[in-house]
């Protein structure tokens, strides 16, 4: 199965389901179910801004859980405009940097994490 490593809060949050794209600088023609890894890189401007939203602990270098790519979405003025009201604490002009946003669907948060390691773009597992 696909997978895609975030760095941490990102990951959590698209699992929370407070986070709804994940952005790239690059475009996919993928569609389809894929696993949501963990990086072990924090972000940690991100997590003392977004404190609010997140459990106590992140975890980090494990396989969260499995959610759906539905779109491949070119950044525009418009998109910028309608993620930021969605949530302007999440969705940042930092977002707005990158070429693409993944619409991401139906979350599904694994019990037990699975450890593992992460690689760039988009990679295969067997779980």
């Amino acid at each position: 199965m696909k997978a895609l490593t975030i760095k941490q809060p990102w990951a959590t949050l698209i699992m929370q389901q407070n986070k709804r794209y994940e952005f790239r600088s690059w475009k996919t023609n993928f569609r389809g179910e894929f696993l949501i890894h963990a990086g072990k890189t924090i972000d940690k401007e991100a997590v003392k801004r977004l404190k609010k939203y997140l459990p106590e602990e992140l975890p980090t270098g494990k396989i969260l859980g499995k959610v759906t790519l539905t779109d491949c979405i070119p950044m525009s003025d418009a998109f910028a405009k309608m993620l930021a009201a969605e949530n302007s604490d999440i969705y940042t002009s930092h977002s707005f940097s990158n070429n693409y946003g993944f619409k991401i669907e139906n979350v599904q948060v694994f019990d037990n994490p699975i450890e593992s390691k992460g690689q760039l773009g988009f990679w295969n597992i067997e779980i």
